[in-house]
C-alpha cells in the first residue's frame, strides 16, 4: 500500500490543495479507533505514518508492572527486562502490531479518510468559489422544479430560486438562460447553498450598472430603488459630473438604454427620479408622472409629510391600487398624506378653527382665574387694613403705659 498512499497523498496536496499532514493525521486516528473495535475498546494504540515508507505501522503500548491484570496493557517487570535490561516499573513499551487481519480494515478507513477530505476541500472550494459572486449578477440555466424553488445551474453547483424570489407572471422552462441576483450563500452541512432572486431590488441596480458604463463607473449614482417586480419601479439617480444629465444618461436617446433592462424584466415600467437634496423636492420628484403643488415638510414629525396635488391629480399621485405614492414612500423614506387642493384647503379652515376654538377657551379660562385672583386681592387688602389698625390700637396702649410707669416712678 505504500506506493499507492504516498501517490494518494501528492494527489491530494498538488491537485486539491489538502495538506498531506491533516490526512495522515485523519487517516491515524481513523485507524486507531477502527484496531480499537476490532481488538477491544480497552486496547492502548498508536498508529504512526512512517513517512520514508509511505506506510503506516501500529503499536500497541503496555505499562510494566509487577503483577498483569490485563495482558493487553501491561507487561511483567521480567519480562520487559528480557526487552531492555534497563526497564522499570511504570515505564511504557511499544510493540509493533502486524495483524494480518486488519490490513482490510487499514485500507477502508484510510480510503474513507481520504474520500471524506476530497469531499470537504470540494465543499470548501465551492464556497470560496460562489462566495465571491454575493450581492452580484450571475447568469444560469433553469435546471428543475420541486414546490417550492426552481433550481437554477450555475456552473458547479445549483441555485435556489424560490417564490418569493420569482417575477410574478414570469414563466420558465427546462434549459432557459436566466439573469439571476446572488444574495446569500452559506456552508451548511449538506454543502454550499446559493440562494438567487430576480425580485429583489439590487437586481435592478446591478443591471443598470451591466448596461449603462456611467452607473457602473460612478458618473451617474442609483441613490435609491423601490420595486414591485414584474410591475413598476422607481430609481433615484444623480449625476456626479455638472455636465452630465443624470436621467439622460440611464434613458438613453429614445430610451434605448433603459429599453434593454425593462426588457430583461419583461415590461418592468420604470420611473426615473432626479435625486435632491431637499426632500421636499425628492417626494415631488418621486411622485411623477402626477403634479405636485406643494410638500408641506413638520420639523416635529421628521419622516412625514403632506402632498398637496390638483384635484385632478390626486387618483394619478395615489396609482392604481395606491402603488405610486407606496413606491415614492418607499424611495424617499417619508410616510407620505397625498390631499387633493381642495381637500388641503377645507383641512387648513379645520386647523383654523381648532385653533380659534381653543384660544377662546385658553381666554375664558384666563378670565376665570383673574376673577378669582382680584377676589383673593381685595381680600387680603381688607385683612391687611384690619391688622394694621389693631396694631396702631395696640401702640396707643403701650405708650400709655409707659407714660403712667414714669409717673409713679417720680412720685
Amino acid at each position: 500500500m505504500s506506493k499507492e498512499m504516498l501517490s494518494a497523498l501528492t494527489t491530494l496536496e498538488e491537485e486539491k490543495g489538502i495538506k498531506k499532514e491533516v490526512v495522515v493525521e485523519a487517516i491515524e486516528q481513523a485507524m486507531t479507533a477502527a484496531y480499537k473495535k476490532q481488538y477491544g475498546q480497552s486496547q492502548s494504540v498508536e498508529v504512526i505514518f512512517d513517512d520514508k515508507k509511505g506506510d503506516f505501522q501500529i503499536y500497541t503500548v503496555r505499562e510494566v508492572v509487577d503483577e498483569v491484570f490485563d495482558s493487553r496493557l501491561e507487561i511483567s517487570l521480567d519480562d520487559a527486562l528480557k526487552i531492555n535490561p534497563h526497564y522499570e516499573i511504570g515505564d511504557k513499551i511499544r510493540f509493533e502490531e502486524k495483524p494480518k487481519d486488519f490490513a482490510r480494515t487499514a485500507a477502508g478507513a484510510a480510503k474513507q479518510v481520504i474520500m471524506q477530505k476530497m469531499r470537504e476541500e470540494e465543499r470548501t472550494i465551492i464556497y470560496n468559489e460562489y462566495s465571491r459572486y454575493e450581492n452580484e449578477i450571475m447568469t444560469g440555466t433553469v435546471e428543475r422544479f420541486d414546490n417550492r424553488f426552481i433550481f437554477v445551474n450555475l456552473g458547479k453547483i445549483e441555485a435556489q430560486l424560490s417564490k418569493r424570489d420569482q417575477i410574478p407572471g414570469e414563466k420558465y422552462e427546462a434549459h432557459d438562460r436566466i439573469n439571476v441576483y446572488v444574495y446569500k450563500v452559506e456552508m451548511t452541512s449538506k454543502g454550499t447553498q446559493v440562494f438567487v432572486s430576480r425580485s429583489h431590488p439590487e437586481l435592478l441596480k446591478r443591471l443598470f450598472e451591466k448596461e449603462i458604463p456611467e452607473v457602473y463607473d460612478g458618473t451617474v449614482e442609483i441613490m435609491g430603488i423601490a420595486r414591485e417586480a414584474g410591475d413598476r419601479a422607481k430609481v433615484v439617480v444623480r449625476s456626479n459630473k455638472e455636465n452630465v444629465d443624470a436621467i439622460g444618461t440611464v434613458v438613453g436617446v429614445g430610451g434605448s438604454r433603459i429599453q434593454s433592462v425593462v426588457k430583461e424584466l419583461h415590461g418592468e415600467n420604470m420611473d426615473i427620479i432626479e435625486w435632491d437634496e431637499d426632500p421636499a423636492v425628492l417626494i415631488a420628484n418621486s411622485l411623477k408622472p402626477a403634479s405636485v403643488e406643494q410638500v408641506i415638510l413638520n420639523p416635529e414629525t421628521p419622516r412625514q409629510a403632506i402632498v398637496v396635488v390638483p384635484d385632478d391629480q390626486l387618483s394619478l399621485a395615489i396609482g392604481k391600487r395606491g402603488q405610486n405614492v407606496r413606491l415614492a414612500a418607499h424611495v424617499t423614506n417619508h410616510k407620505l398624506d397625498i390631499k387633493s387642493s381642495s381637500d388641503y384647503q377645507k383641512y387648513l379652515a379645520e386647523q383654523a378653527n381648532q385653533v380659534i376654538e381653543e384660544v377662546d377657551e385658553v381666554e375664558e379660562l384666563l378670565g376665570d382665574v383673574q376673577g378669582d385672583e382680584l377676589a383673593v386681592v381685595e381680600e387680603t387688602i381688607v385683612t391687611d387694613s384690619d391688622e394694621i389698625e389693631e396694631f396702631k390700637a395696640e401702640e396707643v396702649e403701650a405708650e400709655e403705659a409707659i407714660e403712667d410707669f414714669d409717673e409713679e416712678v417720680l412720685d
